[in-house]
């Protein structure tokens, strides 16, 4: 018996009366419906993305594509002219070392710059001279410099093993070798402060050796405020059309305290790009499975990402309460929301990818193609002809254990919990000899450990809502597994044994864990204090599941890297690696798409924000600053905003700058709509699309609302004024 996805395109059969047009045209439409076998759907040539990486760019492909031929000396200054922040991208954009990158980028910086009286996500931030730049705290930013090739001694290494344990084992030794003896090399050469990693490309197909230069005199010089980078707030996120200015500025310094100066910069385009141009962005992207296996994406399906959402949802309701109750803590908690439904949306989305029946079929489609030409090859079917059974065959001790794996971390949840699990963490290390403790329990590492056992503050309301959240899990999800729940719920329900608990227990407060520290490690481990005893007893049962899923995954990690080098094999560098924080370059064009019935722009103009501004009757998220309230007559309100464009991206590829073949810069990526999400597994340009800020929109916004002349004249001339 086949069976069939239905997917209705139209039943209209009566034609349409138009009223009130003075042009009428006839609506083409199906005379039937359309329907999907889903046994005969196919995998698309990019299911598996454009995210290309420099190692392996792909000359020939963008040749016949967009008849561009790029040098090799054209993808070198594309590369170090981009830049890697914590958890975003940014790139140079004038000969006086100034990065651009994204206002969500950039907020964590802000914080840290930030002046006594100052709110400057609420106003934002202007340098007006180079002297009133502001250096940022711990902070860096990564150019990459070095890449080779290091495969052999990464597989020479993980075939030496004589069992999937010990593979793996030799494998990351012999990665963390590698980085160690580039960087003693590089300390030998130069006086730059390096940073290197080794990368896997195709789940262990290839591997390379990474080199970043870490610049770490880092200088805020300019961001709007977050009302205008946020436009539109959580409603308008991953949706288009968009309207938001998500733009900063930073500037990198030299050793000697001076404005960098650099030859990698990507020039300023006033006018921007065309649509049906070709455009590339430069970034990197954060993480994608679109060569796991069906197995491992079913698994993901059911368990990973289903738990994720459920976890999610009960943040985003938790402070979202709280701030409901409490609208004068938005500046503390309002940064934390955005993140948690963002996280909500995305993974949403992702699992909208998930259980879309069609996408799984063309998954299913590629493994046969590609287990068909592993078998049609005898010296890699003797190999890995079995790999996808073996990895299939990991899925149900993992799906057996998995909610009681999330059950047994403590952490990240309550704060008392937090507390516990550092309480008893240390005091089983106590009880060692120190020759056999972990380096944070020794030395000068024990004493910053013992500052960490209790946070610095924590929200009284908002961590009782966790706290019946979490023991909630754990009741659920533990339950005739872990024979001392009753030492939580007391024969209660979870949310009345959370409300006692959150009263009663002794690790809300600071002086009595203090006490505990410094006291008998036993007193820890048979303390009466319901929590904490309950993690304290409950420490060799959390210890053996965790024992038992690392065990399954270190199985299944050596069958994913022997899938890797069979994928390799078969198909090379033709499809780009999964994405994993590191450099890419992703070809697109500008282009509309069909969503809601109609059809979406390719450019937004500040005409639709000020329409959004009062058309939501000037209420939050769709509020403006009050710079942007009245804006001067020079302001043109029909310069470009916002665009979208059918490049590859998805978390990480915040702050990328998109380019054209002359190495101009067009726009910033911020953001991909709704339908990007399911890029997660698979990638369809038909209506996914990246979402960045018009390089005229900045500089309109720089001139005419922010006077921010300086920035402007640099960026129009790529020199600091």
């Amino acid at each position: 018996m086949k069976h069939f996805q239905f997917i209705l395109l139209s039943v209209l059969a009566a034609s349409l009366l138009l009223f009130g047009c003075a042009t009428q045209q006839p609506v083409k439409q199906d005379a039937s419906p359309s329907y999907v076998n889903l046994e005969t759907v196919k995998a698309g040539t990019f299911d598996n993305g454009r995210m290309w990486t420099f190692d392996f760019a792909p000359v020939d492909y963008f040749a016949k594509t967009y008849s561009f031929n790029p040098t090799k000396a054209w993808f070198e200054k594309a590369r170090l002219s981009a830049l890697r922040l914590p958890g975003c991208t940014a790139s140079f954009v004038s000969e006086d070392g100034l990065v651009m990158t994204n206002h969500h980028c950039a907020r964590g910086s802000l914080d840290r710059v930030q002046k006594e009286g100052e709110d400057l996500g609420r106003d934002g931030f202007y340098a007006p001279t180079l002297a009133d730049e502001r250096k940022i705290p711990n902070y860096y930013i990564d150019q990459l410099v070095v890449m080779e090739d290091v495969t052999a001694e990464v597989r020479q290494a993980f075939d030496s093993g004589a069992n999937d344990e010990e593979r793996i084992q030799k494998r990351n030794a012999k990665m963390a070798e590698l980085q160690q003896r580039y960087a003693a090399k590089f300390r030998e050469t130069s006086k730059d402060s390096m940073v290197f990693s080794v990368v896997t490309f195709y789940n262990g197909g290839k591997y390379s050796l990474y080199g970043y230069h870490r610049y770490t005199d880092i200088r805020m010089v300019f961001a709007p405020e977050t009302d205008i980078a946020f436009y539109g707030g959580d409603p308008d996120n991953f949706t288009y059309p968009r309207y938001d200015i998500d733009v900063s500025f930073y500037r990198v310094y030299d050793v000697d305290g001076n404005p960098l100066k650099t030859q990698n910069f990507f020039k300023w385009s006033v006018t921007g790009a065309k649509e049906g141009d070709a455009v590339f962005v430069i970034g990197n992207p954060g993480t994608t499975n679109r060569l796991l296996t069906v197995s491992q994406l079913e698994f993901n399906r059911d368990y990973r990402y289903a738990y994720q959402l459920s976890l999610i949802d009960n943040l985003v309701a938790i402070y979202g309460k709280f701030l409901a109750r409490h609208p004068d803590k938005k500046i503390q908690y309002q940064n934390t929301l955005f993140g948690f439904s963002n996280s909500q949306k995305a993974i949403g989305g992702y699992l909208g990818g998930y259980r879309d029946p069609v996408v799984m079929a063309k998954k299913k489609d590629f493994e046969r193609t590609f287990r068909a030409a592993v078998s049609a090859r005898g010296d890699l079917s003797s190999r890995y002809g079995t790999v996808w059974d073996d990895i299939a065959s990991f899925q149900p001790a993992k799906s057996d254990m998995y909610y009681q794996v999330n059950a047994y971390q403590w952490r990240g949840r309550s704060v008392v919990f937090t507390v516990a699990a550092n309480l008893v963490d240390y005091a089983l290390q106590m009880k060692l000899p120190e020759n056999e403790r972990s380096p944070q329990f020794k030395g000068a590492g024990l004493e910053a450990f013992k500052g960490r056992v209790f946070p610095p503050t924590f929200e009284d309301e908002i961590q009782r809502d966790m706290l019946a959240y979490q023991i909630g899990v754990i009741a659920k999800d533990l339950e005739r597994k872990n024979p001392h729940i009753s030492m939580l719920l007391g024969g209660q329900t979870p949310a009345q044994a959370a409300e006692r608990l959150h009263t009663a227990s002794i690790l809300r407060d600071k002086e009595k864990v203090a006490a505990l520290v410094a006291g008998n490690p036993d007193d820890i481990l048979n303390s009466t204090d319901p929590i904490l005893g309950f993690v304290a007893k409950s420490d060799n049962l959390a210890s053996d599941i965790l024992k038992r899923w690392n065990d399954i995954s270190g199985k299944e990690a050596a069958k994913v890297q022997m899938l890797g080098i069979a994928m390799y094999e078969v198909y090379g560098t033709s499809i780009p690696p999964d994405a994993n924080f590191n450099l890419r370059i992703a070809d697109g064009v500008i282009k509309t798409y069909d969503y809601n019935g109609t059809i979406a722009p390719p450019f937004t103009t500040f005409y639709g924000m000020y329409d959004r501004y009062y058309s939501f009757g000037k209420k939050d998220p769709w509020s403006l600053p009050a710079k942007w309230q009245n804006p001067p007559p020079t302001f043109d309100l029909s310069t470009p905003v916002n665009q979208v464009s059918t490049n590859d991206i998805i978390g990480g590829n915040s702050g990328s700058s998109v380019i054209n073949i002359n190495h101009e810069v067009v726009g910033l990526v911020f953001d991909g709509n709704m339908e990007s999400l399911p890029g997660n597994i698979i990638f369809d340009d038909t209506k996914n699309r990246t979402v960045s800020v018009h390089t005229a929109g900045i500089l309109e916004a720089l001139e005419d609302i922010y006077k921010a002349d300086r920035i402007a004249k640099e960026l129009r001339s790529s020199k600091a004024q």
